[in-house]
């Protein structure tokens, strides 16, 4: 099958897949007599596993460690499962920080109810408040 028609089976666009390829993620496929890359069964196989993988946020040097056991299956799986440990550590810590960035969305929504003019709206001051603040902190905390 031809590029495209790979990238319509498993919703991964050409350059990604071409992308993929350059980090050997992928064998290159065979070429056909025009030049255009000629993809196999097992190249669908590979860019599904590939696909799934990125789409549980795992690393692409972490899919390389999976595809290696992959291709490895008689080795232990210890090291497959450190690493979704790895990612699970990682996917709870950003659940803290969303959960903490969240407090603030609502902390900073409450300080305003909609019924005033943009000059006096709660959320905007708090913003520039912030922003100001931030500012400050780039100079030692003072102004100016």
């Amino acid at each position: 099958m031809q590029i495209k028609e790979l990238a319509a089976a498993t919703g991964v666009d050409a350059e990604t897949i071409r992308f993929y390829e350059k980090e050997g993620l992928l064998p290159q496929p065979a070429r056909l007599a025009n030049g255009y890359r000629n993809y196999a069964p097992a190249h669908l196989e590979r860019l599904s596993f590939v696909r799934h993988c990125r789409a549980l946020d795992i690393p692409l040097a972490d899919v390389r460690s999976l595809l290696g056991a992959l291709d490895a299956p008689q080795e232990a799986c210890a090291d497959v499962n450190n690493l979704i440990d790895d990612q699970l550590s990682r996917l709870r810590a950003r659940l803290i920080s969303m959960m903490a960035l969240e407090k603030q969305l609502l902390q900073l929504r409450s300080a305003c109810s909609g019924e005033h003019a943009h000059q006096s709206c709660g959320i905007l001051n708090e913003l520039v408040a912030a922003a100001h603040g931030e500012a400050c902190l780039c100079h030692g905390g003072k102004s100016g």
